[in-house]
């Protein structure tokens, strides 16, 4: 048994009253929180004492949207009208392979960890491979296999999709913290009997999540209209999927009603501020959907859409294209756009019994925000130098079920060179590839 102790911090634990503990501590036997609190900490002969110096201590925060793989996009073509149908597609088809996905997803991890992420939600292909890295990496993770109708790299027809999913599902039963997933792409790209059927595989099991992406872009609200009189939430709730474990990414274009039916029904959603603005997709209705109980976490979308898996880059976003919807300061304050990003994001993806706070007998995630630098001084509010002014690497430290994954801004369980040795290679691969397409 190993007991750390965190003392003399700016203790940010995320609780219901979203507390600041000064003069704060936290106390980690193996892989849980065992109490924190105020003051003097408790006398524990042979623990671990570190000494914050005053830093933030607070969960690790949570990213429920992410293609982790797609690091290896990230700026590729970034000016090029149809870089989708021109580069994006035909590079997957012919370059998206088993060891693609691992290089491309750990070079996501090492940056994930870097920016205080303790758990990533994913959809890609091939996702046992990522969840795979996901565990030797140690972060904790929500992994699901993407099906999807546009000749994807690693499945020609849906039953062999859905045999992958049987297979990702097999692979992580009763993993610590690998969760896997069942993610119908989008209802363009599946449509209702594809739907149906993915509804009634989760129904068969019941502690698997799904992913989608709903109700994003105006070319899937007019295929969903022009297909079936109906938008992207009545669509999907017509199929039976619209259920609680349904984790719904960026619900751009969502009504009153459809609000509402996703409340009762218990989905949860996955915000992707900075992604949607840079695409020019518009502004998502996030107070509307809290308002109406249903939880919303802030999520990065993948690097070729956002570029970065920084989630602290999202914060400023988050609020401030709400502050610009409501044309005024008070929309989205910023102790609620921290509570998105930890126990509000644990909460999207069903683990808020588990994480996205830091109570006794829950698991040991949390990070270290350095309070030194001078783009963060004066504090007068926390949770406003979080929002506005804190950077990816202004975090020193991350830990993951008690054990530190990051130590001094090193990260301990990724080769770095390695991993940025590799994406390199694969890299290369890309810029070939594109310059055929280009020849013609």
């Amino acid at each position: 048994m190993s007991t750390t102790l965190l003392v003399n911090a700016t203790l940010l634990p995320c609780d219901d009253a979203m507390s600041v503990v000064e003069g704060g501590w936290v106390e980690v036997r193996d892989d849980v929180v065992q109490g924190l609190g105020a003051g003097p900490p408790p006398d524990r002969p042979g623990a671990a004492v570190m000494d914050v110096g005053g830093d933030i201590v607070m969960p690790g925060m949570v990213n429920p949207h992410c293609h982790m793989a797609m690091t290896l996009f990230r700026g590729l073509g970034e000016d090029v009208d149809d870089r989708l149908f021109r580069y994006v597609l035909p590079l997957e088809r012919r370059l998206v392979t088993p060891e693609m996905v691992r290089v491309g997803t750990r070079l996501a991890v090492l940056e994930l960890i870097e920016g205080g992420v303790t758990t990533v939600a994913d959809m890609y292909y091939f996702e046992t491979e990522v969840g795979r890295v996901v565990d030797e990496a140690g972060l904790r993770g929500v992994v699901g296999q993407t099906l999807a109708d546009f000749d994807p790299p690693d499945h020609r027809t849906m039953d062999e999709g859905f045999a992958l999913v049987e297979a990702l599902a097999a692979e992580f039963a009763g993993h610590p913290r690998v969760t896997a997933s069942i993610a119908p792409h989008a209802p363009y790209s599946t449509d209702v009997p594809v739907l149906a059927r993915v509804a009634a595989w989760a129904e068969e099991h019941p502690g698997v999540p799904v992913q989608i992406h709903l109700a994003e872009m105006d070319s899937e609200m007019a295929w969903c209209a022009e297909r079936h009189g109906l938008r992207p939430v009545q669509l999907v709730r017509k199929a039976g999927l619209l259920r609680r474990g349904l984790i719904c990414a960026h619900c751009l274009h969502v009504d009153a009603h459809d609000i509402a039916c996703m409340a009762e029904a218990g989905a949860t959603v996955a915000h992707n501020a900075r992604s949607n603005a840079k695409a020019g997709r518009g502004i998502a209705p996030v107070e509307a959907m809290r308002r109406a109980g249903i939880p919303v976490g802030i999520a990065t979308d993948g690097p070729m859409s956002g570029n970065t898996l920084d989630l602290l880059a999202q914060f400023g976003p988050v609020t401030m294209l709400q502050k610009l919807a409501g044309h005024s300061r008070k929309p989205m304050p910023c102790v609620e756009v921290v509570r998105m990003a930890t126990r509000e994001g644990a909460r999207v993806l069903g683990l808020e019994a588990r994480i996205g706070s830091l109570e006794p007998g829950k698991q040991a995630d949390l990070v270290r925000i350095d309070l030194s630098s001078a783009r963060v001084q004066p504090v007068y509010d926390v949770y406003a130098t979080l929002v506005y002014a804190s950077l990816a690497s202004d975090v020193r430290d991350v830990m993951v079920a008690g054990r530190w994954l990051m130590r001094d801004r090193t990260v301990l369980t990724l080769e770095r060179k390695k991993v940025l040795r590799d994406a390199g290679q694969i890299a290369a691969a890309f810029r070939a590839e594109m310059t055929r397409i280009d020849a013609g």
